[in-house]
């Protein structure tokens, strides 16, 4: 049975997210009319270290977390006054930037005697396909449940059935590197900037993804995905290229290592969909922005297909605003000695 009726509590709802690289506040009302979302990104400076330097992302969060959230407030044109809950970025997630958030987030609880309410980061991406612009003519349907989840970021490859709102079964997900991981690993091999995932796909363009035929992990009998051994098949090959004297093709192995990736991640989710019965199929976390996967979701027609937009793939707190809203009318609340979870898995 079902905590949620049909007609769901008017709220608005403060999301804050500090989990990784990005400072990024929102409001949400309703769980899905976004109001406001502003995401500072680091990308630019954690691209001369090739990955995310931590202390580095945490001091950023303080120096631009209060104009970010403000700023939030500004462009949906509320004050603290105007907030129902404030929700936060728990975990997983860097310990020393999820600290940042959610110590902010207090503060703000207590000024404003508001519930806090801690989020799952994973279940933020989940909830990211039930937002869409407050200004937009009429709302569009949410995924319907059961749902098969796929999520796809630079740490977790994970696919989760959705039973109801807040109910999750995990059913499997990465051994080794997460597909956002192999991305970046593969990219600095080829010689790409940082991050790896728009890099690859860039270079891709133009490459024949036949060029190579690396491995796919197909671990049959199970949900769980592996990316190790093919980073180590693309990097035997630039070894091999490279002792021959040969000028690396770097779109060739770029589309030849993605249409791999793209390939096991599509198989699966629809596999696990058909056995699961699932009514729809959502993606969601930073890879889903890869124009690749995306074409070969919507492609089909046997299952709908949740994608956010871009701007709304990677980190951002208006998912973690729209998963707090749902905890919030589900009457959930944190008190105010939450700590963080670097962690915390969603089931």
């Amino acid at each position: 049975m079902s905590r949620f009726s049909a007609d769901l509590a008017p709220a608005r709802v403060l999301g804050i997210e500090t989990s990784c690289d990005e400072t990024a506040a929102a409001v949400v009302e309703n769980g899905r009319a976004l109001l406001s979302s502003v995401v500072a990104s680091q990308v630019d400076i954690h691209a001369q270290y090739g990955g995310v330097f931590p202390e580095v992302a945490s001091r950023q969060h303080i120096q631009t977390i209060y104009a970010i959230v403000d700023e939030a407030l500004q462009r949906a044109h509320l004050g603290l006054s105007d907030i129902d809950a404030i929700a936060v970025t728990r975990g997983p997630g860097l310990a020393g930037s999820l600290v940042i958030g959610v110590n902010l987030a207090k503060g703000l609880a207590i000024a404003q005697n508001l519930p806090l309410i801690g989020v799952n980061h994973l279940e933020g991406h989940i909830y990211s396909a039930w937002l869409y612009p407050a200004d937009a003519p009429s709302p569009p349907q949410p995924p319907e449940f059961p749902l098969l989840a796929l999520l796809v970021s630079g740490g977790h490859t994970e696919l989760i059935l959705i039973h109801q709102h807040l109910e999750y079964q995990r059913l499997g997900g990465t051994l080794d590197d997460a597909a956002g991981e192999a991305f970046d690993k593969v990219a600095r091999l080829l010689g790409l900037p940082y991050p790896g995932g728009p890099s690859i796909q860039k270079a891709a363009q133009d490459g024949n993804p036949q060029a190579f035929t690396f491995p796919r992990a197909r671990l049959e009998g199970t949900w769980n995905f592996s990316f190790s051994g093919l980073k180590t098949a693309v990097l035997r090959t630039v070894r091999d290229l490279e002792s021959r004297g040969r000028n690396l093709p770097i779109a060739d192995l770029a589309a030849s290592f993605q249409v791999a990736v793209v390939e096991i991640l599509v198989q699966k989710t629809f596999h696990a969909a058909k056995v699961y019965q699932a009514k729809a199929i959502l993606v969601a976390g930073g890879v889903s922005a890869n124009e690749a996967l995306r074409n070969a979701f919507l492609s089909q027609r046997e299952f709908p297909v949740h994608i956010p937009p871009l701007s709304l793939c990677t980190d951002n707190a208006a998912m973690i605003a729209a998963a707090g809203y749902f905890h919030y009318i589900a009457g959930e609340r944190h008190p105010l000695n939450l700590d963080v979870l670097p962690n915390w898995t969603l089931s």
